[in-house]
């Protein structure tokens, strides 16, 4: 007969450990209104194989047993570990407990006990898996992958609805600044909510960019977009400062240069040439732009920058887009030229490179 999921089992899985972590313990108070008395709980954080085997027995014991004063009883296996295809996981012992872990699920469990599972790595190819979504109750919860095209646009949405929820309205360039300053990090995303919650007060409930500044702390990606934005945006004095910043940091001239400053140029001049062409709208929100793009014939996209993986990395080319009104294409064609003459400055000129750099931006940004 086949299994049929039942209220009483219960699985939190997924890679948003924060999120795996949250659910899971409000549901553990929802299943065990009793408190402590009614709660066996089983770390299974194991760092080998014996104690993966010792957490996999102790639930499978634990479900055959009562609850110490009678009543009702929750068994909960939290934060496991040795699911996913690791070494512990591909375990023969410790399958073959995985094995007699689920004869008992699929047996049915003791009036008034309940099982939770909390896991956030899980191989969804094995059989402990697939029969546990059969059993269970399942939520998933997976993280955002920020190493993936398209990701900022699904972390803002993500970080909108958890401000909405403490009421907090972020104006768009405050969002999209806040987004790229979190990466999309569910934990940091909350972390960083609640400062600006905290720091807002009762009254004011608007975020801005310079409250995003003031408060949320900015990593070296984040100095490295910072600098691409303010060059995108004209802004002369912020552009000098974070340059300054990243060369304090450690980073390069030359890295700078060709991390940041070539790329923004680039992004400029393909977009002002590409809106001029097909007549496009400037996008509301740098996230938006992809959609514009994904509805040119390939032709027209073709000599466009990639990702690793052949994709079009359209969040840049959708904050040179919101900028682009700000430069001439002339005066786009002048600052790609002046980035080659400082490429080779840097190589061969007895200039500091720092003021070889200074002087770039100067050149680009004032015009």
């Amino acid at each position: 007969m086949p299994a049929v999921k039942t209220a009483a089992i219960h699985a939190i899985l997924g890679s948003d450990e924060f999120e795996v972590k949250r659910v899971a313990l409000e549901l553990s108070r929802e299943l065990n209104p009793g408190g402590d008395f009614g709660l066996e709980t089983i770390d299974c954080a194991a760092d080998n194989i014996d104690q993966a085997l010792r957490a996999v027995r102790n639930a499978t014991e634990a479900l055959q047993t009562f609850s110490m004063f009678g009543g009702a009883k929750l068994v909960w296996m939290k934060n496991v570990n040795f699911l996913a295809d690791s070494v512990i996981g591909r375990s023969e012992d410790l399958l073959a407990g995985l094995e007699k872990l689920l004869a008992v699920l699929q047996s049915g469990l003791p009036d008034g006990t309940r099982f939770l599972l909390s896991a956030t790595d899980c191989d969804k190819r094995r059989t402990f898996y697939k029969s546990l979504c059969k059993l269970a109750q399942v939520q998933t919860f997976e993280g955002l992958d920020n190493s993936k095209d398209g990701w900022e646009g699904n972390a803002s949405m993500l970080m909108q609805d958890m401000a909405h929820k403490l009421g907090l309205r972020m104006e768009s360039s405050a969002a999209e600044l806040f987004t790229l300053y979190t990466g999309g990090d569910r934990r940091i995303i909350a972390t960083e909510l609640e400062k600006l919650n905290l720091y807002l007060g009762k009254t004011r409930r608007e975020v801005t960019t310079d409250d995003v500044r003031l408060l949320t702390p900015l990593s070296r990606a984040g100095v490295i977009f910072e600098l691409g934005n303010a060059i995108s945006c004209r802004k002369l004095a912020r552009s000098i400062e974070l340059l300054k910043q990243l060369l304090f940091q450690g980073e390069s001239e030359m890295g700078i240069l060709l991390a940041t400053v070539i790329p923004t140029v680039r992004n400029l001049l393909l977009v002002k040439d590409l809106m001029a062409r097909h007549k496009l709208a400037k996008p509301a929100q740098p996230f938006y732009f992809g959609k514009t793009l994904e509805r040119l014939p390939a032709e027209a996209l073709a000599h466009l920058p990639r990702t690793k993986e052949g994709k079009l990395n359209s969040f840049p080319m959708g904050i040179a887009a919101g900028n682009v009104h700000r430069y001439t294409i002339a005066e786009l064609r002048k600052a790609l030229s002046a980035c080659l003459e400082a490429n080779v400055a840097l190589v061969t000129s007895p200039t500091d490179q720092e003021v070889i750099l200074n002087q770039l931006i100067v050149r680009i940004v004032a015009g």
